[in-house]
């Protein structure tokens, strides 16, 4: 049997470099055959390796044609397997000398793992039941002239699988499933949305004056108007115009970049969604985000029951709401309605071991107890309702209790995913809070 595993000398520079000048050589050899995979322009895919399996039934003794890229090769005489991998998955493949002619298979033996082939064969089972393509034809469709890494062990270096992603979706297929998942995500939000009249926009991503957000922006410069702009940091503004010039019903998915720290919970730039509803309140809101966080799970993952990262999730009940001085009062056992000044709530704060700035008032305080005590125990779909006004400049004031907002943050598995309030629309209001 051939050993195909070159991972075992990529340690090497020397042997690597000998290792690449062979497939170097090999595509020369193709070449001055006037067999130049790179002159190739099409190829014929009837199906792929899911469907294949998934209806073997169907397929079985049936012709279909396939493309992918060899994973795996097993050549054995007069007969070898390989491993095709597809945008769907794997399959294997039977291919011998008697099937596609001796030259061909003098040919298919010089391939590479990594090179990428379409192969026409019957469908068909092996003696230990594996689903398979007995091939009459073999095609190399593109030389690989660089090596897989880990390709039998998966890509094991974190920083590579994310500088190199294309690199991790081969090794890696199982990766494909977040692009999937993502895809699907933003399909059914669309979706969701759109039955509910939503009018969907796309907004300037340059603009002369940044905001919506408190972020760092990051800086670009016009030639031709020779003015600095800015990367927008948040869809907020342009679509609250959108609303003062009448329109009802307005959201917009894309990409906001904020030139700031990096964490598992913050990129550069990431894809938001923000929509506007003309005479709704944050109850609204609530209810609005409510459908579409499970509209989008039974659509993606046919259940509201689900498993995220060991955390059993029940989503088919209704949300929780607690306003986040009683969340405060539940988790940390203090009750910020009893304190009245900011001296009693830093002192409290002290006690409690929570730092705070000289700047920070009693709203301020509070959200530092909430982000120490409360966030990382909200497991399940929770509303956190009623946030300081000191920490919620743009919200308006609840008419019972003015200290306070019409605004709700949603957590769930102690993240949050969704921010909305009462917008404060009372313009003397707003000045005197900044």
């Amino acid at each position: 049997m051939e050993n195909t595993n070159e991972n075992q000398i990529l340690e090497n520079p020397q042997q690597l470099n000998e290792l690449l000048q062979i497939r170097h050589d090999k595509l020369n050899e193709l070449k001055e055959k006037g067999k130049d995979p790179f002159e190739v322009t099409k190829a014929e895919v009837t199906h792929h390796s899911k469907e294949i399996k998934d209806n073997f039934e169907e397929f079985e003794q049936k012709e279909v044609a396939v493309a992918g890229r060899i994973m795996s090769k097993r050549v054995m005489g007069k007969a070898s397997f390989c491993d095709i991998q597809d945008r769907d998955g794997k399959i294997q493949s039977y291919v011998s000398k008697n099937e596609i002619g001796e030259e061909d298979y003098a040919e298919f033996k010089k391939f590479d793992i990594g090179d990428i082939v379409s192969i026409k064969g019957i469908v068909f089972k092996t003696q230990k039941e594996e689903i398979s393509i007995k091939a009459h034809s073999v095609k190399l469709l593109s030389k690989s002239l660089q090596i897989l890494p880990e390709k039998f062990h998966g890509l094991k270096d974190q920083d590579l699988r994310y500088r190199q992603r294309y690199v991790d979706l081969i090794v890696n297929p199982e990766v494909k499933d977040t692009f999937l998942k993502r895809s699907q995500i933003i399909k059914s939000m669309r979706n969701y949305l759109d039955n509910k009249n939503f009018l969907e926009v796309e907004t300037p991503i340059l603009q002369s004056i940044y905001g919506g957000a408190h972020a760092r922006p990051f800086v670009t410069h016009h030639n031709t108007l020779d003015l600095d702009l800015y990367m927008r940091i948040a869809l907020e503004l342009p679509l609250k115009r959108l609303i003062v010039g009448g329109f009802e019903n307005v959201y917009e998915i894309g990409r906001v970049f904020r030139n700031e720290g990096m964490s598992i919970k913050h990129n550069p730039e990431f894809t938001l969604m923000e929509l506007y509803q003309a005479y709704a309140d944050y109850n609204d809101m609530m209810d609005l985000t409510e459908g579409l966080i499970k509209t989008i799970t039974k659509d993606v993952l046919g259940t509201l029951n689900i498993t995220y990262q060991g955390t059993d999730l029940d989503l088919s009940k209704p949300f929780e709401k607690i306003s986040m001085i009683d969340s405060v009062k539940k988790y940390a056992n203090v009750d910020f309605k009893e304190i009245n000044t900011i001296e009693e709530a830093r002192e409290i704060a002290k006690k409690h071991n929570i730092h705070f700035e000289n700047h920070h008032q009693k709203g301020d305080i509070l959200s530092l107890f909430f982000d120490e005590f409360v966030e990382h125990n909200l497991i399940q779909p929770t509303f956190i309702t009623d946030h300081p006004v000191d920490i919620s400049p743009l919200s308006k004031r609840k008419p019972s209790d003015p200290d306070y907002t019409e605004r709700f943050e949603l957590f769930i598995v102690g993240r949050e995913f969704a921010n909305a309030y009462s917008e404060l629309n009372d313009p003397i209001d707003q000045r005197e809070r900044f």
